[in-house]
């Protein structure tokens, strides 16, 4: 077994680390979340007021315009397309343990059959919603297959990103999945109601000890630190945490 782990870390040591070469001559600043489109995208390309808007919106569950909506859509496209992005999607986690996507392009044809012109589309109503086929996901027997809609509704807490596949890049859209009747059929709906319901409590408890300013309350998640002391001799003869020093 020895023998085993010492040809694994020989192997390992020939290993040359894979670089991006679009990284090369950059800094961690530089490339450190350029394929997410968060706040700081955002900004840059609403008005104040629309910024403002959307700002209120996530820290104090306000009503978003559905003109702000349009903005924020038009600004995402324009956003993904300049990094070569050719389709959306609306990511979300079913009952599977696993991610589900249903793909859309961004372009779409008008005009008549024999003047055919393609238009690059994105607007508010395409962001907000959207209806996958909820047949192959699990919904607890409470409709038919056949009958089977899910829909998809998006989370503007989660910063949208890009992913690269074999045929480019795409715009992935964090959302949450639920039945025409409301039923969750996803991880991130009850973690989004159980938020809504830990703040509403957190609010009534603050009232009560005198405080009439906080308007809401956020959960947040946050990283354990956790050091261990291995021996040289286990730790030469573990490529896996070789590996895991060298990342």
């Amino acid at each position: 077994m020895l023998h085993l782990r010492l040809k694994a870390l020989e192997e390992v040591g020939k290993k040359i680390p894979r670089v991006n070469p679009n990284h090369k001559g950059k800094t961690l600043e530089d490339i450190f979340g350029i394929d997410v489109f968060g706040l700081k995208e955002l900004k840059t390309k609403l008005t104040p007021n629309s910024f403002e808007s959307f700002r209120r919106a996530i820290e104090f569950g306000e009503p978003l315009d559905a003109n702000v909506i349009d903005q924020i859509a038009g600004a995402m496209k324009e956003w993904a397309l300049s990094r070569g992005a050719t389709h959306f999607t609306h990511w979300f986690q079913p009952l599977t343990g696993l991610t589900a996507e249903k793909h859309d392009s961004f372009m779409g044809f008008s005009g008549s059959v024999y003047n055919r012109t393609i238009d690059v589309n994105f607007n508010g109503k395409q962001l907000v919603k959207g209806e996958p086929d909820a047949s192959s996901f699990p919904h607890g027997g409470i409709r038919s297959t056949f009958e089977a809609r899910g829909y998809t509704a998006w989370d503007m807490e989660s910063p949208s990103f890009l992913r690269y596949g074999a045929n480019g890049a795409f715009l992935c859209i964090p959302t949450a999945f639920a039945s025409w009747t409301g039923e969750s059929l996803d991880m991130k709906t009850p973690l989004l109601r159980s938020n809504e319901a830990l703040s509403k409590a957190t609010v009534r408890v603050l009232r009560l000890l005198g405080d009439t300013k906080v308007i809401s309350a956020n959960s947040n998640n946050g990283i354990e630190q956790e050091f261990f002391l291995i021996d040289r001799g286990f730790f030469n003869a573990r490529p896996d945490l070789v590996l895991v020093e060298e990342v």
